[in-house]
């Protein structure tokens, strides 16, 4: 090899052929040393294995870019496929210098970034880089190693495919870019030759159907600027690892907006109210990061700020489904509490819920299963835990939104809240059913109304306060300054939920 080591590094830097940078580009796809000048506030600092396969003019960097860069100005590692070379498919010098840039997270406790856009593996490699204990499955090995330790996340400009689809799923977040990124075990083709069915890619795993159907997706990002900025304001939420808790940010006011909380709630406890409304009144001004929004809508997940201090928020919403629980937002629930709680990030929950759906398509999908994982990762966070009941409460929907007996450090109410087994008009048609068919029609109304009156005092929340049931009732305009307060108080829990070496999760 005669050529100078700047010609060298030119010609590695500048990845694959000219016309699949061109192909990308008709795409509306980043160069991956573009989308990392983006990610990064001042480019990669540091690279690795920079000359991997260089003795292969057709193999730069083996198709992976691996180092350590900082995003608001904290360090992270971040593994990056080149989709000029080969598709972004993994040969074996592609698997060990992703395990060794995961092994340097491990080492420095740093968070984890994948920028996945690969065909998958190189069959023409799979001796060397798929059975052997540092092959592939290694990398799936390591991510299970660093949950909870560190902020592990996908930026999925392309595909994912096959075994490598599993990168995104041990991910905290996946963000999909829309039209381009795509993840699946067997391709439309694979799927039509094996099983005979004929799909699509955007049915069998693109981001949209991902986004809002399997909800392997978190973010729909439309653009790679746009997935690459919501990156970079996730990770401002999150510590470096499980060790630390998140830096306090400059307290922020809410935004300013015409009605006040009083005025946003209807006083009609069946009657759909926005939650985001509420949210907005009691965050700092921009600060909400949602996280599955297309996904299982009735329940709201998503980082946020209160006077500064990182919060996570999930919030029943009553306008999608009436705020019913359901296997998906269950399981929704359950991921974002365990994430939240493995990050030190201390949770809100709002609370304005019917219960669990009934019925037999719910107990078909297994609701009381997912119902479970979702009062558990609730119950094991030890993280600081506030429930504030909105309007409703009724039945195991208490249980699941941090209720009193799951020990959250406060159970704040609004003066027109209710709990309860179930609301007045079902308790009542359950204990009179028989009474109501037995009067005349004339009767009927004026019955069922005092009945749904005396059964309103017995749930009465001055009642319910009375019997310790919760801890304050709070004027819906002073809700925020409440919070505040508290989590400030709350700041020096530290707790062991039980002493085990696991649970047996009702997965």
């Amino acid at each position: 090899m005669n050529e100078t080591l700047e010609n060298i590094r030119d010609k590695v830097a500048s990845g694959g052929s000219a016309k699949y940078h061109e192909k990308n580009s008709e795409k509306g796809k980043m160069f991956v040393r573009e989308r990392l000048e983006q990610l990064f506030d001042d480019d990669l600092n540091m690279e690795d294995a920079f000359f991997a396969n260089c003795m292969d003019g057709s193999l730069p960097a083996d198709g992976v870019v691996t180092g350590i860069g900082k995003i608001n100005g904290e360090k992270v590692c971040v593994m990056a496929n080149d989709s000029t070379v080969k598709a972004g498919s993994w040969g074996a010098r592609t698997v060990e210098k992703i395990i060794r840039i995961q092994e340097t997270a491990m080492k420095l406790e740093l968070p984890m970034l994948y920028l996945v856009d690969s065909a998958g593996a190189r069959i023409t490699d799979q001796v060397e880089m798929f059975p052997n204990r540092r092959g592939a499955g290694r990398i799936f090995h390591n991510q299970i190693k660093l949950s909870g330790r560190v902020p592990q996340v996908c930026l999925l400009f392309g595909p994912s495919a096959a075994g490598g689809a599993y990168i995104p799923a041990f991910c905290d977040i996946v963000v999909m870019v829309d039209g381009n990124a795509s993840m699946y075990l067997g391709s439309p083709r694979m799927a039509e030759k094996v099983i005979g069915e004929k799909v699509s890619l955007e049915e069998m795993g693109g981001a949209n159907m991902h986004c809002s159907v399997s909800g392997c997706g978190d973010v729909l990002a439309k653009d790679e600027p746009e997935a690459i900025a919501y990156a970079r304001n996730y990770l401002s939420y999150f510590p470096a690892n499980f060790r630390n808790a998140s830096k306090r940010k400059e307290p922020l006011n809410p935004a300013t907006v015409e009605k006040t909380i009083s005025e946003i709630i209807p006083e009609n406890q069946n009657a759909p109210f926005d939650m985001y409304d509420l949210i907005e009144r009691l965050i700092d001004e921009g600060s909400f990061c949602e996280i599955k929004k297309k996904f299982a809508p009735e329940i709201i997940t998503g980082l946020s700020r209160i006077d500064g201090r990182t919060v996570g928020i999930i919030a029943n919403q009553p306008r999608a489904k009436g705020g019913v629980l359901f296997p998906d937002s269950a399981d929704k629930s359950a991921k974002f509490m365990q994430l939240c709680d493995a990050f030190n990030i201390p949770l809100l929950f709002l609370v304005d819920i019917p219960g669990f759906m009934i019925g037999t398509k719910v107990e078909r999908a297994g609701i009381i299963r997912h119902g479970a994982k979702m009062l558990s990762a609730m119950s094991e966070a030890t993280v600081p835990k506030i429930s504030v009941i909105v309007r409703k409460a009724y039945g195991a929907g208490l249980y699941a939104m941090a209720g009193p007996a799951f020990e959250p450090d406060a159970c704040l109410a609004l003066p027109s809240a209710q709990i309860a087994v179930m609301g007045p008009e079902a308790a009542v048609n359950a204990v009179y059913a028989n009474k109501i068919a037995e009067l005349d029609e004339a009767d009927r109304p004026a019955f069922i109304k005092a009945k749904h009156e005396e059964y309103k005092e017995n749930i009465d929340i001055y009642r319910l306060a009375s019997e310790l049931v919760v801890d304050e009732i709070v004027q819906p305009d002073r809700l925020r300054d409440e919070l505040s307060l508290r989590f400030e108080a709350y700041e020096s829990k530290n707790i062991t939920f039980t002493e085990r070496k696991h649970g047996v999760y009702p997965v």
